[in-house]
Formats: C-alpha cells, structure tokens, sequence
C-alpha cells in the first residue's frame, strides 16, 4: 500500500484528489497538511511512501517546503502537483529533488501513472516536461536573467507578470507589502530592468507565463 501525504491549502481540493486516490487499489491518503510547517511536522511523525505538494502555500512556498524536505529526508519522493504551467516552475523544481511535476487538470490516469512510476523509485517525466528539459539544454549556454533569482524572487516575478498588484501578491504568499517591494527592487536590478512593463514581456517571451 502506497502511504501518500497530500500537502495543499485548499480543502475542497484535498478531498477530491483524496477519493481519486482512495478509490485506487493500492494506495491511501495517510496525512494532510495546509501549509509547510503542518506538512514537516507530520514527515517528522510519521512514515510517508510520497508526499504530493502544491507549489502555492501560505508562508513558505512549496519550492521551499520541497527543500526542507529534501535536507532532512532525502529519499522521500515528492510529486509537485500545482495550477502553473509546466514553463513556470517544472525545471527548477525537478532540479531541486523533486521527483515529478503535473498540472492540477492533468487527466485521472497521469496521477495514477505518476504516483505509481515515483514509488516504483523512477522520475516521472511528462511528455512537456521532457520538452522543456530538452529545450533548455539545447539553448546558448549563456544563463537566463531569470536563472539568477532565488526561488522566492523567481515566485514574485511570475505573479507581478501575471499582473498582480503588490498588495494581491503579498495576500497569495503571506508577506506584507513591504517585503515584495524589495523583493521587485532585487529582481529589476537582477534583471537589469526598470519597470514591470519590461519583467511583464520577459516573462512572456521567456513562457514563465501565458500571454
């Protein structure tokens, strides 16, 4: 029996991802968290096959979270299952030890098919993943501008080109205003930019979010 921790702040999307998951032989929801924190203390406790995390948490960010993760219980597989497009976040999470990484619609059978290749030890890499994957190391050598944030200014980047205020972005991550104004402040000058008109076309240019 696969034993799965689902981590994810919205409780009407647990439940349905727990009878997906619940109605499928050989494998059980084992624990639920809505934060990084409740997620840790739970790995801490108790014994988890896979973990399944949503990128967008209150306070610290799945990205985060899977790094703590991976600190402490480095052969604990994590599926990042989350609303963003794969261009946004798969290769940086892959990256930092995650173990696979779908889309929130992506269809019943690719859940299970994920669940069950991870556990079996393997990577589970979609098909636009792959593509991605593959993209990048055929690019120039020369380092995207966005390579050079912190996972954090690499968060605030994709909300401010997705056209969020500064008060809606530290509503989403659980930071005052204040702290994503310097956030912006690092990431113009990382970036060597001036407004968020010109973080707005990079990032649609680069795919880091859909026009």
């Amino acid at each position: 029996m696969i034993s799965i921790l689902l981590v994810d702040d919205h409780a009407i999307f647990r439940e349905g991802l727990k009878k997906i998951i619940e109605n499928t032989t050989g494998m059980e929801v084992s624990g639920e968290a809505d934060n990084g924190e409740e997620a840790l203390e739970q790995i801490n406790s108790q014994k988890f096959d896979l973990v399944i995390l949503d990128i967008s948490l209150p306070g610290q960010s799945g990205l985060e979270v899977l790094k703590d993760i991976k600190r402490d219980f480095l052969k604990l597989p994590v599926l990042i299952l989350s609303m963003h497009s794969e261009e946004q976040y798969a290769r940086r999470l892959l990256k930092a030890g995650a173990s696979g990484y779908l889309k929130k619609d992506s269809a019943f059978d690719q859940l299970v098919n994920a669940i069950r290749t991870i556990n079996s030890g393997k990577k589970y890499i979609s098909s636009v993943v792959a593509h991605i994957l593959a993209d990048f190391i055929e690019r120039d050598t020369e380092k995207d501008r966005h390579e050079l944030l912190s996972d954090r200014e690499f968060q605030v980047l994709c909300l401010i080109a997705s056209g969020k205020t500064v008060t809606e972005i530290s509503k989403e991550i659980s930071l005052s205003d204040k702290t994503i104004s310097t956030y912006r402040a690092r990431i113009l000058e990382k970036m060597r930019m001036k407004t968020n008109a010109e973080l707005t076309f990079y990032a649609i240019n680069n795919k880091l979010v859909k026009n």
